[in-house]
């Protein structure tokens, strides 16, 4: 079988994946479609203990209503429950997703709205059926149409993604300088220790920060950058920016917070300069 016969089947199969994905997404009938999502409440935060592990997130209690039943569940977050939670508070709000009918299989998210088209897949599979029309175009006509093939779609990725960066950018930094700030102190350091492929083991420290809003609000949170000698920070007293409306948007470091900001949004025009430049590159050769 040649390349024209690679690509047809490849079309074919990722393309048959496609349809039944779109299909069940339009019919309303995936996983991600079917899954209840409700938003818990978090009724305890246990203070993490100094040298322990940071992986499955900081202990709660979380109370949530089954809409099918009216039921209430008091549930944790020990052991496998879905995404890590690093941000707590007595009363926060907390999604839950659990398949219809059976609230015990419980999964915490920290984005309720994540997966729910249930379009993700044939999506892939659409993609896949670029990179393949892309790469067999390079093979017969030229490697300019691969800058062309890359350049196109990364540089309309990077103009719709753009804005709502910089928006998103301009919002929090403009949220934490709007309050006065608070004290806040490091509680406790945790320990990770893992060992690659090669059996290096590597060692990652977690501080731990907790600190009262002006609310009476107190906030326990992972603090993963920012501090300098995390190992050794535990008892180190810190001064606190956090949004008002969400204590869980914060930051230690005001000045450095703003730095880093603006170094993603330059990330990001670069990324979008090279797509163009990739694309209009492929452009000349071909037409030269």
């Amino acid at each position: 079988m040649g390349w024209h016969g690679c690509l047809a089947l490849w079309c074919v199969v990722l393309g048959a994946v496609a349809l039944v994905g779109y299909g069940r997404a339009l019919a309303g009938v995936t996983r991600g479609q079917r899954a209840v999502r409700v938003m818990g409440r978090i009724e305890r935060v246990a203070e993490p203990r100094h040298g322990s592990s940071g992986r499955e997130g900081i202990a709660v209690v979380v109370t949530f209503r089954d809409p099918a039943t009216g039921q209430e569940f008091t549930v944790t977050n020990d052991g496998e429950c879905g995404d890590r939670i690093s941000t707590a508070w007595t009363g926060r709000e907390i999604g839950i997703r659990y398949p219809p009918g059976r609230p015990h299989a419980y999964r915490f998210t920290t984005d309720p709205d994540a997966g729910r088209s249930g379009l993700g897949w044939p999506n892939f599979a659409v993609f896949l059926i670029y990179v393949g029309l892309v790469v067999v175009a390079s093979i017969d006509w030229g490697w300019p149409w691969a800058l062309i093939g890359f350049g196109v779609p990364w540089t309309l990725l990077g103009a719709t993604y753009l804005p709502g960066t910089v928006r998103d950018t301009r919002l929090r930094i403009e949220g934490l300088a709007s309050g006065d700030p608070v004290p806040g102190r490091v509680i406790a350091v945790l320990k990770d220790v893992t060992v690659d492929e090669d059996g290096e083991t590597l060692t990652s420290h977690t501080p731990v920060v907790a600190f009262t809003t002006h609310d009476g609000t107190a906030v326990t949170a992972y603090r993963t950058e920012g501090l300098r000698d995390p190992v050794g920070s535990r008892g180190r007293d810190l001064t606190i920016h956090y949004r008002p409306d969400d204590p869980g948007v914060f930051t230690t470091d005001l000045a450095a917070e703003h730095r880093s900001r603006v170094s993603e949004i330059a990330f990001g025009v670069v990324a979008l300069l090279v797509g163009v430049a990739a694309a209009v590159a492929g452009g000349i050769l071909i037409t030269g």
